[in-house]
């Protein structure tokens, strides 16, 4: 995939859009000093592009009961394709599951989790090693959020 070249005006764009995907063009326009309708087709063009992927309500997962941040790491003995697709289809089916990533070093999996609290995290740690066969889990319970943020970094 092509690295696509990002004027200053577009990572202005972006960098609103972060912050606040329902803010009007026209104010949009205003804060990067183009008119409407160029600031409309680059939007247009970020998406067409794939630079802006979706456009998502990031939601308070406290207020929704959902206090509980857990991070796991799995280790497995089974490395091929079909387990692999195995695991990431069940993983998928886990709602709770919000990020998944396939990681080089100790670890081969790590896991990010919300959940109401422990109890419910035993439920979906269950529902999880029944998905694939597991060599290890360890799960790890965050104490407090300190950074959280959807925000990339845009360089000049």
């Amino acid at each position: 995939m092509e690295n696509l070249v990002l004027d200053a005006t577009d990572r202005r764009i972006l960098s609103i859009l972060q912050e606040d995907v329902t803010v009007p063009i026209a104010e949009i326009a205003e804060r990067v000093g183009v008119s409407q309708t160029p600031c409309w087709k680059r939007i247009k063009r970020l998406e067409r592009d794939g630079v802006i992927s979706r456009r998502v309500a990031v939601l308070d997962r406290v207020r929704l009961s959902l206090g509980v941040t857990v991070i796991v790491a799995i280790k497995t003995a089974h490395h091929t394709d079909d387990w692999l697709q195995t695991f990431a289809e069940g993983v998928a089916r886990i709602p709770e599951v919000v990020e998944f990533y396939r990681m080089s070093g100790d670890v081969d999996y790590l896991l990010k989790i919300v959940a109401r609290d422990i109890a419910d995290y035993d439920r979906i740690y269950r529902k999880l090693t029944k998905v694939a066969p597991l060599h290890d889990v360890s799960s790890s319970f965050a104490m407090q959020e300190i950074k959280s943020t959807t925000a990339l970094p845009l360089f000049d």
